[in-house]
């Protein structure tokens, strides 16, 4: 993710918290805010201490990010989001933590597109 493409500020993330509206599933909570003065979304990334130790919880972020990044395209632009992970995460292969992201955002709205990611039949 590019860098005016991060929630950064606590402030920011306050911000989407109490204006914000909110979708989840069993594996992300996922807060968003539509900003209509933005040019291009933003995302925050939390990931909590309960999920492990340093090391997990970077991989989490990264493919949370790597999996927004690749629909970058696709976002709907002047929109803050905030992508709060779960513990049943954790145990996940990528394949499938993409889908149940993709699947918070889709329900939120968030994609320009309703093209679905993953198996192709």
């Amino acid at each position: 993710m590019y860098r005016e493409n991060r929630l950064r500020k606590n402030e920011e993330f306050q911000e989407v918290f109490k204006k914000g509206k909110s979708i989840a599933n069993r594996q992300f909570v996922v807060y968003f805010m539509e900003k209509k003065d933005q040019d291009s979304f933003r995302v925050g990334v939390s990931v909590s201490k309960k999920m492990g130790n340093a090391v997990t919880r970077n991989r989490i972020r990264r493919y949370i990010k790597e999996a927004i990044r690749a629909r970058t395209d696709e976002m709907k632009p002047s929109y803050d989001v905030i992508v709060i992970c779960r513990l049943p995460a954790v145990e996940l292969e990528y394949a499938e933590f993409r889908d149940s992201l993709y699947h918070c955002l889709r329900k939120a709205k968030l994609f320009t597109t309703s093209k679905k990611q993953g198996n192709i039949s």
